[in-house]
């Protein structure tokens, strides 16, 4: 019994010793370590949060660790997709411009509200969402926030239109991907979202001539 017990003594010695304990952590993988670390650290947060969960803090740490890295890591990826999509949507219709030819630029803003006005009694909203575009544009080539030409683009009026006045031009933004993906993307703009783009517009025609620009507010 005596011979049991002593040898019994020798293995937990060793077992606790430093030589073995770096043995077993080399064998350990890194992404091991750095999760029995981080369980460890959220135990003890737990426990300075609440003292009475001592017992229990270190058997909570790992599945309330995996919610939070769960959480955390659909934020991110949410987070990624939509910088990503928005990114995609901005340079695929960066070299393409509005004005398809001559006598489109030709037109007055009001021909264009009238041919948009025309194609919406026919139901075609994705060509009469093209024209609302157009007659804004050159609205806003009539009040010289921005010079229309054949060769420029949406991206490049945008670029102009900052320097005029930050807000506007963001929302010019967002009205040009729509105006870009009906144009070039084959995209069917259904009655719904031209009812909703259409309300933009026509809100901007009637109410950007008494807005202030940047300059004046300073």
């Amino acid at each position: 019994m005596e011979n049991v017990n002593k040898a019994k003594e020798e293995i937990r010695d060793i077992l606790n010793g430093k030589e073995y304990q770096m043995y077993r952590n080399e064998s350990k993988s890194i992404l091991t370590i750095w999760w029995e670390r981080a369980k460890e650290w959220v135990a003890n947060q737990l426990e300075k949060l609440f003292p009475s969960l001592e017992s229990a803090s270190h058997t909570a740490a790992g599945p309330i660790l995996i919610a939070i890295i769960v959480a955390v890591v659909a934020m991110v990826v949410v987070l990624a997709a939509f910088l990503v999509r928005g990114e995609l949507r901005k340079h695929k219709y960066k070299d393409n411009k509005p004005f398809q030819s001559l006598k489109e630029m030709d037109w007055t803003l009001h021909t264009h509200l009238e041919e948009a006005m025309r194609l919406e009694a026919q139901g075609d909203f994705t060509t009469s969402t093209r024209h609302l575009f157009l007659a804004l544009l050159l609205y806003c080539h009539e009040k010289e926030w921005l010079k229309a030409r054949l060769w420029k683009t949406n991206w490049e009026y945008y670029d102009e239109l900052r320097k005029v006045n930050k807000e506007w031009a963001e929302r010019f933004y967002h009205l040009a991907l729509l105006f870009d993906e009906a144009t070039y993307g084959e995209k069917m703009v259904e009655k719904d979202e031209y009812v909703h783009y259409k309300s933009q517009v026509m809100e901007w025609l009637g109410d950007i001539q008494e807005a202030p620009t940047d300059a004046a507010n300073k």
